[in-house]
């Protein structure tokens, strides 16, 4: 062997000795931004729940959740391309297909809305159902936004126009609380916890509960998807990987919320959720547990429910030609071993 074959052997040897030695750059995990539309909402809680369980991370996702107060926020901040998915209510894909955008709900987290429409105290005495909305103020979270869409459909259900009632935007939480005791609203539509804060001081009452099937069926004439992960069609056609691990992720989330007790959850949710008064929040959670899907996927019937829903009153949907298997796909919570 000549001396320089000697030399080049022994300078890979040296070099590859070199290599051994240094640490291994781990992959950076991919960066993707969730908008929650209204993030202390429990028909949103398993995007909380799924970071606090770790399964974001498990999956190589470096997520960061942010939050709107009404999911037509959200919805805006993804057509700007500012986050890449959303928490929100499935109906903006319908909504936004029939406005040239392309959504798709990757996952569905809740088979009913969730939501509940409260009669405030003083109002109630001549407020016993949505037939009596005529000439009443009725508060939702934003105009445009899903519980502004279900609004609507309930009164049109008793024949009653969105012409014949007045509809207040007061967001989520405490704006809303406060609206109701202030009497600026004398109904609205709200979700937990902040639906059985109201009903536990006293200030309201139910007037219709989607927080259940049997309630979403009476109320809207079948299950209502909501909650869901929603993305760009655009982005999902060049991210499928990181759409997969995102399925999984939540898919996982919701396996726990099924097979675990309002207690249990609530104890892997920060303590600013409940504050001082954690009993509360379980029973809130309690009320809720009936509105989480189990696997994901779209529930059979639900997205011609909602496209009933929209078309009764939604100006944009109304008479428009909408492609419903383009507004989800069940291919990624089908991959969930």
């Amino acid at each position: 062997m000549n001396k320089n074959l000697r030399r080049g052997l022994l300078s890979l040897a040296v070099a590859g000795t070199v290599l051994a030695a240094l640490p291994i750059p781990s992959m950076a995990a991919a960066k993707v931004t969730i908008m929650v539309g209204g993030i202390n909402k429990m028909v949103y809680l398993p995007a909380k729940l799924a970071e606090q369980l770790g399964y974001f991370k498990e999956e190589g996702l470096d997520v960061e959740l942010q939050s709107q107060p009404a999911g037509v926020d959200a919805e805006n901040e993804l057509l700007a391309g500012a986050v890449q998915a959303v928490v929100g209510f499935y109906d903006h894909a319908i909504d936004l297909q029939t406005k040239g955008k392309e959504i798709t709900a990757i996952t569905i987290l809740g088979q009913v809305p969730g939501e509940v429409e409260l009669v405030s105290t003083k109002a109630a005495p001549h407020f016993q159902s949505m037939a009596d909305a005529k000439g009443k103020t009725l508060g939702v979270t934003g105009l445009g936004s899903s519980t502004n869409f279900l609004t609507q459909y309930l009164a049109s259900r008793h024949g009653i126009s969105s012409k014949q009632f007045s509809v207040l935007p007061v967001g989520a939480d405490n704006t809303f609380i406060a609206a109701m005791k202030q009497g600026r609203i004398d109904a609205g539509m709200t979700t937990e916890p902040t639906a059985s804060l109201l009903l536990k001081t006293g200030d309201a009452q139910v007037l219709v509960d989607m927080r259940t099937v049997e309630g979403t069926v009476k109320a809207l004439g079948g299950l209502y998807p909501a909650s869901s992960v929603y993305v760009q069609r655009s982005w999902l056609n060049s991210h499928k990987e990181e759409a997969q691990k995102l399925a999984r992720a939540f898919v996982r989330t919701l396996r726990f919320i099924n097979t675990h007790s309002a207690e249990q959850i609530a104890e892997k949710m920060p303590k600013d959720y409940y504050g001082s008064n954690k009993a509360l929040y379980i029973q809130a959670l309690n009320n809720s547990l009936p509105m989480y899907s189990q696997d994901g996927k779209m529930p059979k019937g639900g997205p011609e429910t909602v496209l009933s829903v929209l078309s009764g009153f939604n100006p944009n949907v109304k008479g428009k030609h909408v492609d419903l298997s383009k507004t989800y796909t069940d291919e990624f919570v089908n991959a969930v071993k």
